[in-house]
């Protein structure tokens, strides 16, 4: 088995893609107006409106109500993403920190509230842990 994708639903798609393309650098492929995909080397990242919810089962997602997943990326440089990033992320969580298990995190949420990561792994072990 492979993980592949997470899906963020959302009640403005465009929005929600806009800022993933502008945070990540990436472009999007739209499927529909409904659906759209970021890919990345290692997963993808999918945001799809709520009117694609009932597809998989009525009520089974909500919008803007996630309170147990953050969204990881791993970045090359964490303190350069947070310098591109301020001004243009309204609600940074944290600012650049290392973490007990080495890496150099920045927390932050999206405009749905959903929380992100970005990441650069620092010490050896982590370095090694994330080599590419």
């Amino acid at each position: 088995m492979d993980f592949v994708s997470i899906r963020i639903i959302t009640d403005d798609v465009t929005r929600l893609v806009e800022f993933y393309e502008r945070a990540t650098g990436g472009r999007a492929t739209w499927a529909t107006e409904d659906f759209a995909e970021l890919r990345t080397g290692g997963a993808t990242l999918a945001i799809a409106g709520t009117r694609t919810v009932p597809l998989f089962a009525p009520g089974s997602a909500r919008p803007a109500d996630n309170h147990s997943v953050i969204t990881e990326f791993l970045v090359d440089d964490v303190d350069r993403v947070h310098r591109n990033l301020t001004g243009f992320v309204t609600d940074f969580v944290n600012e650049p920190a290392t973490m007990p298990w080495g890496n150099r995190s920045l927390l932050f949420r999206d405009p749905d509230g959903n929380l992100v990561n970005f990441f650069t792994p620092v010490t050896p072990a982590a370095r090694e842990k994330f080599a590419r």
